[in-house]
């Protein structure tokens, strides 16, 4: 086969005899378990011939039989289930060829342009990453994979595309950006190196196998063989790397290097994305459902701020990459649920708990709904904390009044009436599924197959109710009255924070229970890469009166929920955002100086007496 020929190319020979190496690993270790086969071999021998007559010949000629048949019996289950144990499989979305015709013969015409036989099938991943996946094992054949060309014996890898580069890169750059990857079919058919892989994922699978009961001591063993033959392992993937980037030298050679700029670039505007944008959504039960297509706005976006970044845009009017599909509002809609699950733990599958969300209406049915959420949590703690068993302000003022929160502090300004605070409304569960009925009609700004990238900020459509004098709910004055002077340690920012981190993590619990009951957790279990880092609870503490502050701007002075395409949630006054809230809520959290906050709240025109709207 041609592909074998690239065996020869610099940096292979030593690709293939790493791959022998670790082929001398698996040796070895058969004839450690022949070994006492063949000693008891040659002691029958010896005592049928009558070389080793009497004793105490019998006894060990016996002994001996017994260890060689409990060690061919140990080596022959070891063996079995290192053959036989289904080697871990990246979820992806497949892409059949009738779906993809032309990204098909795309990498079809690399494959004749390199010599190299081409992939068996064409699966897209929701990362910044492509690569070659051997999916030939006959464990794929008995389980879900059975029927596909890339589980048929001896079927060459299938490629793995990130699904950011089909809607961010142009035709042309994904492939002078795919050519090294679908080189690397040539040296993956070298049958040295794909007994070697097969032999290196085999012993990867019998450690998990040995998780299971009964089968405990499968792991000592593999995890052994895996370190004896890891350097050879990783030195033989390096050789075959260097292999296929230099078959892959003159394939667009020069618009690769261009191209790798946008590597770099579209998993920085991935990660924002996933991080600042996705994850809200995600915690409320909500799914973006054109990710793929919001990178493109978020990357325009950071083309426009970042000056190093001019230049990118031009590259827009040329054809995307995501042209090559046939439908690619569905694939991203299947990229975007799978993302979901890897990145987050979410259900495979969309339902009453779990739906969609557009972008248009991502202000109104996530933002809106999260700061609602945050603020019915954080009167719902101090509620708690202002009870019989719970703590007094630093002031007294807390503990005097109860649930009715604090009076202002001499020199605000404003003072709000101790019975104007009710009791605060219970919040609704993070996996409730969004009431609005009406935004959810609108059309994506950048779903379409063009990458078209839209405004960096989307407004709501619709705004909130207006709540009315008189409606009764929680102030955001108990929450400046709570806080003012409340940052030492042991005071009642403490205590606060402290409760809002228990009671959210505790809300994370029963959710995680609750979606995992009745699942198995194997070698799949997702998240497989969660993106939620810890958070302080002073960090906590700090986003719950940003929630809180922001849905009194809502309500009382027509400010409006929007969406930043690199930072999330934002604040919308007068089509405009402001980013200037979050260091106010910073020396209130932390220095109990309600003083820069309440200016900004007087410049806005927010009323702190007046109760806001939860859920």
């Amino acid at each position: 086969m041609s592909g074998i020929g690239s065996i020869m190319e610099a940096g292979v020979p030593s690709a293939r005899s790493r791959a022998l190496a670790v082929l001398r690993v698996r040796s070895r270790a058969l004839a450690v378990v022949l070994l006492p086969a063949a000693l008891a071999v040659v002691l029958v021998a010896a005592r049928t011939t009558g070389r080793l007559a009497g004793e105490p010949w019998g006894t060990v000629t016996l002994v001996v039989c017994v260890v060689a048949v409990l060690v061919l019996l140990v080596g022959g289950v070891f063996a079995a289930v290192v053959l036989r144990a289904s080697p871990a499989v990246t979820p992806t979305v497949p892409l059949s060829e009738a779906a993809a015709p032309d990204l098909y013969r795309l990498v079809r015409d690399l494959a004749d342009r390199m010599d190299v036989p081409p992939p068996s099938a064409i699966a897209l991943t929701p990362d910044c990453d492509s690569w070659l996946e051997d999916r030939a094992h006959a464990a794929h054949r008995r389980g879900a994979m059975a029927g596909g060309p890339q589980s048929a014996p001896g079927a060459a890898p299938v490629l793995v595309i990130g699904s950011p580069f089909l809607w961010w890169m142009r035709v042309a750059e994904l492939r002078a950006v795919l050519a090294p990857v679908v080189a690397g079919t040539g040296p993956s058919a070298h049958p040295d190196i794909a007994d070697a892989r097969g032999f290196v994922r085999g012993l990867d699978a019998a450690v998990d196998v040995g998780s299971r009961r009964g089968l405990g001591w499968i792991a000592a063993p593999a995890r052994l063989l895996l370190r004896l033959c890891r350097t050879d392992a990783a030195e033989m993937e390096r050789g075959v790397a260097a292999a296929a980037s230099d078959r892959a030298q003159g394939v667009d050679y020069g618009l690769r290097i261009v191209a790798q700029e946008q590597v770099g670039l579209a998993y920085a505007g991935w990660d924002r994305l996933l991080t600042r944008v996705a994850l809200p959504a995600w915690r409320m039960g909500r799914w973006p459902a054109h990710l793929d297509a919001g990178v493109v706005s978020a990357l325009t976006e950071l083309s426009r701020r970042d000056r190093l970044a001019e230049g990118f845009t031009s590259r827009l009017g040329e054809r995307p990459a995501c042209d090559l599909l046939e439908q690619p509002g569905v694939i991203d809609e299947a990229t975007s649920l799978l993302a979901a699950r890897l990145f987050h733990g979410g259900p495979a599958e969309a339902g009453p708990d779990w739906s969609p969300v557009e972008w248009a209406a991502y202000p109104e049915e996530v933002v809106d709904r999260k700061w609602r959420t945050e603020a019915a949590r954080l009167h719902t703690a101090l509620d708690a904390l202002a009870g019989p068993a719970g703590l007094a302000g630093p002031t007294g003022a807390a503990g005097s009044s109860g649930a009715a929160g604090s009076a202002s502090p001499a020199g605000a300004g404003t003072t709000a009436p101790a019975a104007s605070v009710a009791p605060a409304t219970a919040p609704v569960p993070a996996t409730a599924p969004a009431a609005a009925a009406g935004a959810a009609a609108g059309s994506p700004a950048p779903s379409g197959p063009s990458g078209v990238a839209g405004p960096a900020t989307i407004e709501a459509s619709d705004a909130a109710p207006r709540a009315v004098d008189g409606f009764a709910g929680p102030t955001l004055e108990r929450v400046l009255g709570c806080l003012t002077g409340a940052s030492g340690e042991g005071a009642l920012g403490e205590a606060l924070a402290g409760r809002l981190s228990a009671d959210l993590a505790r809300e994370e619990r029963a959710a995680g229970t609750a979606d995992g009951a009745g699942k198995a957790r194997g070698a799949d279990a997702v998240p497989l890469f969660p993106l939620q880092s810890p958070r302080s609870g002073r960090d906590l503490l700090a986003d719950h009166v940003t929630a809180m502050v922001c849905c009194a701007a809502v309500d009382s002075a027509g400010a409006a929920p929007g969406m930043d395409w690199l930072d999330g949630p934002v604040l919308l006054v007068g089509g405009d955002r402001r980013a200037d809230l979050a260091p106010r809520v910073l020396c209130l959290v932390e220095d109990g100086d309600p003083e820069p906050l309440r200016e900004w709240l007087s410049a806005l025109g927010v009323r702190t007496e007046k109760p806001v709207r939860l859920v």
